[in-house]
């Protein structure tokens, strides 16, 4: 076995080549992570057999806890989208705070819409409605692009379903139940904040609208709209089943340890909850036809499957750390330091700028925290929903030109390079610093 210094050496040229690989090279990441847990297996001298069994065992029992609500969620995601049910819940949201406050309306929209969605396929999907309220309002399109992006960044880097925290929730055993409650708690300030940043200096650069639709001609094309009820339905249930099941799971066990208790930690269990929201987003079909249940769902799970890989693979690499000695050396190396929470945040912002995606930036730091969180104090089942948060919030940190999603926020909002660098790049800064603020906040209430 190696020891001492050399461990520390084989951790950071295993991240560099994660990091060269995916970005510079343009392998795809579910390699790249498998590969890099066995140069770390053999570097370390671990037995061959060894280094088979950690890969699968850290593959599967990641995907075993995470697989069902990926592509449960994605599912969902699809169904809101082709029935036009998101376009239901954010015409609500206007109607509520009206359309001369078309930001606040949009972030609303775009925080709530933003549950069951990709950020990437929800810009897509909010993008013609955003544009329609630019034009109708006269703001500058900086602003309202901002005000739709931060709100879906937001939550795709901190709440499960998305495949982020899903993933680290499954590499680090932590409680998706508690993670969705205390994130969303953490970035409904963030959002606000980045909105108060959007109007006061994006706003400084005017950049015109696309033209298009008004949000009339849009809804005509879905004939009649759900209901905000039913729309809403599909990401609500869910949310509030995950929500019983984490309560009636405490010690203190409030509904007893009967037949209730039993029900309600069934329903509650993350797959199964988002297995009933994908029948209940049914209700929203007005018209069935094969495409619902075939055509849709494999479209979902041609979306899923690639995040699947990439968090089975990010497992297996954690695993890997976990079963060599690197853990020990690296948590014993960085207690001096006292980073707490500070550290995950710092390791998934430097991975994330680097390499452009949150869910890899995500899975490899939660990979590297596996072994240390006992050293860091951070092992509880409180402190692993807290780390899983703050490397969401380090995440965020920076969004550019190697982040798919920087394209798709410029693009659709017909912002040129050079604006989305001054208005949407900054603004993520504001996002994951404001968001590992209140973080650090909450997790003093939380007794972290």
């Amino acid at each position: 076995m190696s020891e001492g210094p050399v461990l520390l050496l084989i951790l950071l040229l295993s991240v560099v080549f994660i990091v060269l690989m995916t970005s510079r090279f343009r392998v795809h990441p579910f390699l790249v992570l498998l590969l890099a847990a066995i140069g770390v297996g053999i570097s370390t001298r671990l037995p061959m057999p060894e280094i088979i069994a950690a890969l699968k065992s850290g593959f599967g029992n990641t995907l075993g806890g995470i697989g069902i609500v990926i592509i449960a969620g994605t599912i969902i995601g699809v169904i809101l989208e082709k029935t036009g049910a998101s376009l239901s819940m954010a015409n609500m949201i206007l109607r509520l705070v009206g359309r001369e406050r078309s930001p606040l309306a949009i972030s609303i929209a775009g925080y709530i819409v933003g549950i069951p969605i990709f950020c990437d396929s929800g810009f897509v999907v909010l993008s013609p409605l955003n544009n329609a309220l630019a034009r109708v309002s006269k703001i500058s399109m900086t602003v309202m692009a901002f005000a739709l992006a931060g709100p879906l960044y937001v939550i795709h880097c901190l709440i499960p379903p998305h495949p982020g925290p899903t993933a680290a929730a499954g590499v680090l055993d932590g409680d998706l139940g508690l993670i969705i409650f205390w994130g969303i708690i953490a970035g409904i300030p963030a959002v606000f904040l980045g909105l108060l940043w959007a109007l006061k200096f994006a706003s400084r650069y005017y950049a015109e609208p696309p033209a298009g639709e008004s949000f009339e001609e849009i809804a005509s094309k879905f004939r009649t709209l759900p209901s905000p009820v039913l729309s809403f339905a599909p990401i609500a249930i869910p949310i509030i089943l995950i929500g019983l099941g984490s309560f009636a799971g405490l010690d203190t066990r409030p509904f007893g340890t009967g037949r209730t208790q039993e029900v309600l930690a069934f329903l509650g269990d993350p797959g199964i909850a988002l297995l009933a929201g994908v029948f209940i987003s049914l209700v929203l079909v007005r018209k069935w036809n094969p495409d619902v249940l075939g055509e849709w769902t494999g479209q979902a799970i041609k979306s899923a499957g690639p995040i699947i890989a990439i968090t089975g693979a990010g497992g297996a690499f954690g695993f890997m750390l976990r079963v060599t000695p690197i853990g020990d050396y690296l948590g014993n190396t960085l207690l001096g330091l006292e980073a707490g929470l500070l550290l995950p945040f710092i390791l998934a912002a430097a991975l994330k700028t680097a390499q452009g995606s949150s869910t890899v930036s995500v899975i490899t730091t939660s990979s590297l925290m596996v072994p240390i969180l006992p050293q860091l104090g951070l092992d509880s089942a409180i402190g692993v929903v807290f780390v899983v948060l703050a490397m969401g919030a380090g995440s965020m940190v920076v969004s550019h030109a190697n982040d798919s999603y920087f394209w798709v926020v410029s693009k659709f909002s017909n912002l040129d390079v050079g604006t989305a660098y001054r208005t949407y790049s900054t603004g993520t800064i504001i996002l994951g610093v404001s968001t590992m603020i209140v973080i650090y906040l909450l997790s003093l209430v939380a007794g972290v």
